[in-house]
């Protein structure tokens, strides 16, 4: 029971709204100055170094880099163009756009947070202008960022993969479908809504092919990115860490020399941003690394597979108690956070039962992502507030059926492999 103290502190800071990465830290090292001390400190503070001490890690920094660059160069407008003409026509034409424009920003911004940030000051505006409620333009954006992190090259996948051991490519190439899933549902939602409380398109009518073709050859650079990281990887041009600097690269030619957007003054900025983003991601990542230590040597990860095991030999049954857990702790836990601790405990759990851990991988990000729109923490909720300026309780009356619709396709990527990796399974 002893050997739990920690696990039951960590929460318990947690509850007292402790920053992740301290509480993290604050429960590893009760348990390594109280619990066992018989192992030398510099051990304990080398496995923060080490952590991070990680080639593949690099792939971070430089996707999140992507994402301010992208911001700042004109990207974001092209596709947010692309996106309106695609969709402008339908019932709801802005809300429409909105959902459409988080599944073509997944493949750079690749952050559900900066996604969030980013429309509910580029569209929400636009969206009150049109006749859109406050609170209903807010739940749109904060419910279509989900999706960002769910189509490549969200950081969470990367994450994922590097603590599963499987390829970022095929990691990648697994996030397509449910990301377009998720888009495909939320328009559903939008366009239900929008009948019932008349909300108007944006464009008279359907655009033409001709139309459609033009703005997308006006846009051909924006789109181009994340078709070129992902077949990048795919033919063996480069790793995950050399797409993202290439991405990187890429994004500031463009934003300099094509769209005219990007300027020197943007740069430090652009700096900044990447430095905040990235050390709020690593810290976590090296407590979380420490805390996995101590469940290493007290054995934590054996006893939960274990027990697991012992409950159910039915993997639709483990998958259902995973994803229930998963949905409890997304209420109170960040989703990055929750991803570096929990993977490590629940991936050796679902192989032994032999669920894939590309499938495992597919269904772990789409729940934390849709904790990310639930009270009481949820991150996306937050974020969208707080700029937009609405109250919890109207956000959340219009937000439940974009949840409910999530969670119907949650269900149909945990209970249908094929579906999830549907597109993995067609490339090779």
């Amino acid at each position: 029971m002893q050997s739990l103290y920690p696990i039951f502190l960590l929460f318990g800071l947690f509850f007292l709204n402790i920053p992740i990465a301290f509480a993290l830290i604050g429960a590893s090292l009760f348990y390594f100055i109280f619990i066992n001390t018989g192992m030398p400190m510099n051990l304990v503070i080398q496995q923060f170094v080490t952590a991070v001490e990680s080639f593949p890690y690099l792939a971070v920094p430089f996707f999140i880099m992507v994402g301010s660059v992208m911001n700042y160069s004109g990207i974001s407008e092209e596709l947010m163009n692309v996106a309106e003409v695609l969709a402008g026509h339908m019932k709801g034409g802005l809300a429409q756009v909105n959902c459409l424009l988080s599944a073509l920003m997944g493949g750079i911004s690749g952050s559900a947070n900066a996604d969030a940030a980013m429309q509910s000051k580029l569209l929400v505006p636009e969206m009150i202008k049109k006749g859109f409620s406050k609170e209903f333009s807010a739940a749109v954006t904060a419910a279509s960022s989900a999706v960002s992190p769910v189509i490549p090259p969200g950081t969470n996948l990367i994450l994922y993969a590097l603590i599963a051991n499987v390829p970022v490519g095929d990691m990648f190439l697994a996030g397509y479908t449910p990301g377009i899933l998720m888009t495909v549902a939320m328009m559903i939602v939008v366009y239900v809504v929008s009948v019932k409380r008349g909300y108007a398109p944006s464009r008279d009518k359907i655009a033409s092919p001709k139309v459609i073709a033009r703005q997308c050859l006006r846009s051909i650079w924006a789109l181009a990115i994340p078709f070129g990281i992902i077949m990048g990887m795919r033919k063996g041009v480069y790793t995950p860490t050399e797409a993202g600097g290439i991405a990187v690269l890429f994004c500031l030619v463009v934003g300099f020399f094509v769209y005219r957007k990007l300027k020197l003054h943007h740069i430090p900025i652009i700096l900044v941003d990447t430095v905040k983003s990235t050390g709020a991601v690593m810290i976590i990542i090296a407590s979380a690394k420490v805390f996995g230590y101590y469940m290493t040597l007290e054995r934590i990860p054996q006893i939960i597979t274990q027990g697991l095991m012992d409950f159910t030999s039915n993997k639709f049954v483990l998958l259902i108690i995973i994803n229930l857990l998963l949905l409890f702790v997304g209420m109170f836990i960040e989703g990055g956070a929750a991803l570096v601790i929990l993977a490590p405990l629940l991936v050796p759990a679902v192989k032994a039962l032999g669920v894939d851990p590309l499938h495992f991988g597919v269904i772990f990000i789409v729940n934390i992502m849709i904790g990310g729109l639930t009270p009481p923490f949820g991150s996306m909720m937050f974020t969208v507030c707080s700029i937009v300026g609405v109250r919890l309780e109207g956000f959340i009356k219009e937000v439940w059926p974009f949840i409910v619709s999530l969670l119907i396709v949650l269900l149909l990527v945990t209970f249908s492999e094929p579906i999830a990796l549907f597109i993995p399974n067609l490339l090779k």
